[in-house]
């Protein structure tokens, strides 16, 4: 399955997990429950160490991935173990990406034949090992679209999707930068601030479909989504897709601070996947009753 195919069939489930986290072995659990319990794509976190994007429920997540041992390389070779029908996308910083390269010739696993020279700095090394592990696309929230083009180059040259991401604030001028670059979705931030599960669904949501409502690619909306009521609200809203994160990273640790086993997390993990996808569905009932 491909991205362009995973949002046409309907609204788009989208959840995130950060890899490694508690273990590799629990987490890949976890991201296969997900899938079972009826993800259209997963966003897989690879952990960097300054998050900035993200609020305390996932930087507690990437702390416990990175103390676990989640490297880049690990990362690419844990998501060729797994054993899902769905698009992985990776979300992660711009400086793993664009030193991915020059780590890996250091440490002395590059692969010479392929190498684009001395200099193995920038993102196409990182792209390259992407693709060869089958991730459909990136999330890069901290890198300026003003200075993608060189990741948007080689996302081309080696099939992959790029995602950006579109809040509140994003000026019609840095809109249109994006229109020209996104490829897969657009993820439409609800809200100010990092990511976290709400109570409440931003009243941004709207407003922030309506300023992209022309753009050729699925709309998916995240920050703050909770539950399949939420979901339902969104996409009923004109969302094509729902991206929930928090809220599945908030299961895993509670999983871990009780004791609960891996088996028992990603069944509860399953049951929510199964939630926010109805809820998504339901939202699209509404949204086509209503015109």
């Amino acid at each position: 399955m491909t991205l362009e195919s995973a949002f046409a069939d309907g609204p788009a489930f989208v959840p995130y997990l950060v890899a490694g986290d508690p273990d590799e072995d629990a987490s890949r659990q976890y991201v296969e429950a997900l899938a079972a319990g009826g993800a259209d794509v997963i966003e897989l976190g690879l952990p960097f160490s300054e998050p900035i994007a993200e609020g305390p429920t996932i930087q507690e997540a990437i702390v416990r991935a990175l103390d676990g041992g989640m490297t880049p390389e690990r990362y690419f070779a844990f998501v060729e173990t797994l054993d899902v029908d769905v698009p992985i996308v990776c979300m992660t910083y711009y400086n793993l990406v664009y030193q991915y390269g020059r780590a890996r010739e250091e440490a002395g696993t590059g692969n010479a034949a392929n190498s684009t020279g001395p200099d193995e700095s920038g993102p196409r090394p990182f792209v390259e090992r992407a693709a060869a592990v089958g991730i459909e696309g990136l999330v890069v929230p901290d890198l300026p679209v003003e200075e993608a083009d060189p990741l948007r180059a080689a996302c081309d040259e080696y099939g992959l999707e790029l995602i950006f991401i579109v809040a509140p604030t994003t000026t019609d001028d840095r809109l249109a930068r994006i229109r020209d670059l996104v490829s897969g979705y657009v993820y439409v931030q609800a809200r100010l601030g990092t990511t976290g599960a709400r109570e409440d669904v931003s009243d941004h949501t709207e407003s922030s479909l309506a300023r992209i409502a022309d753009w050729d690619v699925p709309k998916a909306v995240g920050f703050g989504i909770k539950t399949g009521a939420h979901a339902e609200r969104i996409v009923a809203a004109g969302a094509d897709g729902i991206i929930v994160g928090s809220a599945l990273v908030d299961i895993v640790a509670e999983g871990e601070e009780s004791g609960e086993s891996a088996a028992t997390v990603a069944d509860r993990l399953e049951a929510k996947a199964r939630e926010l996808k109805e809820g998504a569905v339901a939202g699209a009932r509404v949204r086509s009753e209503s015109r």
